[in-house]
């Protein structure tokens, strides 16, 4: 089978991805064997091509949201069946028994391991996943649609949730890139007045169609105080800019795996029992909860496709904001 390959790290420029003939990989006991017929791309796979955040071997195949359908079963796997079809998000699998995966938290657990970092992902023809860490796609998601939701999704929700966002709240959405999209689709469903942050006068564009009401840079005020905000841009000089705009009591969660430095900064931009907390994964939970709400909305996300070969340009295209809501690949 073909897959875009990592062996060693380097800025997308230099188009460190390179397509491989591989084996098709086998599924094990307990897992599934899938044929891939989309997979987003995320800044988490741009980090880990250009070295930011590191796997533990190489090589590697990236991706982590992945829809495709079933193609084989490993040994003692129930509950699915062949043609079904089956997204597969960042995480690939848990302990099980830790504290953190007892507590129903197995995103912060220690002996995780996450697809395409730690396990090959879907920049390939077939991928294999924990059958039980797949996730069920609602019926009629059109495969374009849904490659998304599968992290840009599911991550924009959990943020949407550990920011504490209310129904009828007053939210900011710091960069709009392909989960802000999402993101602002759930928090308008809720009523949520959104206010959208991002230097991009396409990623303006798109944010007041799907229904931003004030739209503008970091640099600039927003019409009242935010009660809840979310940053999506890995750049830590926006976090004390933010604060400064949530009102007292509120909160600022930092959806990103990796972050340049966060300045030091006055006391009284937390102060007033302000919180700041990061977004660190997600759970099954997190992911059927929002594939659930994404049916009801509807979601729909905005695609720009790219075949399995583009898999660089496709990541340079996103270093550069250069595309408006999210990117995909086609195998």
């Amino acid at each position: 089978m073909k897959a875009m390959r990592l062996h060693a790290p380097a800025p997308i420029q230099d188009e460190p991805l390179k397509l491989e003939e591989v084996p098709r990989p086998e599924p094990a006991p307990g897992q599934i064997l899938v044929r891939v017929q989309a997979c987003g791309i995320c800044h988490t796979d741009l980090h880990t091509v250009e070295g930011e955040i590191v796997p533990p071997a190489l090589p590697i195949t990236p991706g982590h949201q992945v829809v495709g359908t079933l193609e084989a079963l490993g040994k003692g796997v129930e509950n699915w069946s062949l043609g079904d079809p089956v997204g597969i998000p960042w995480l690939h699998a848990a302990c099980g028994v830790c504290d953190f995966c007892r507590a129903g938290k197995e995103n912060l657990c220690a002996e995780a391991a996450f697809t395409g970092f730690h396990r090959n992902g879907g920049y390939a023809e077939y991928v294999v996943a924990e059958a039980a860490f797949a996730l069920r796609l609602p019926e009629g998601l059109d495969t374009l649609q849904a490659a998304p939701l599968l992290c840009a999704g599911i991550i924009g929700y959990r943020s949407l949730r550990l920011a504490d966002l209310q129904a009828g709240e007053r939210l900011g959405l710091v960069g709009f890139g392909a989960s802000a999209h999402l993101a602002i689709q759930v928090a308008r469903h809720w009523e949520c007045e959104v206010y959208v942050f991002t230097r991009s006068a396409s990623h303006r564009a798109l944010a007041r169609e799907l229904g931003a009401a004030w739209v503008g840079g970091a640099e600039d005020d927003p019409p009242a105080p935010l009660d809840r905000a979310v940053i999506f841009a890995p750049a830590g000089h926006l976090i004390p800019a933010m604060l400064a705009k949530v009102r007292p009591g509120g909160t600022l969660a930092i959806n990103a795996i990796h972050m340049s430095p966060i300045p030091e900064m006055p006391y009284r931009l937390i102060y007033g029992e302000r919180t700041l907390r990061s977004v660190a994964n997600a759970t099954r939970r997190d992911g059927a909860e929002f594939l659930r709400l994404a049916a009801e909305i509807p979601i729909r996300s905005k695609v720009q496709s790219y075949p399995l070969t583009q898999a660089n340009q496709a990541l340079l295209d996103l270093k550069k904001s250069a595309i408006d809501g999210a990117g995909v690949l086609l195998p």
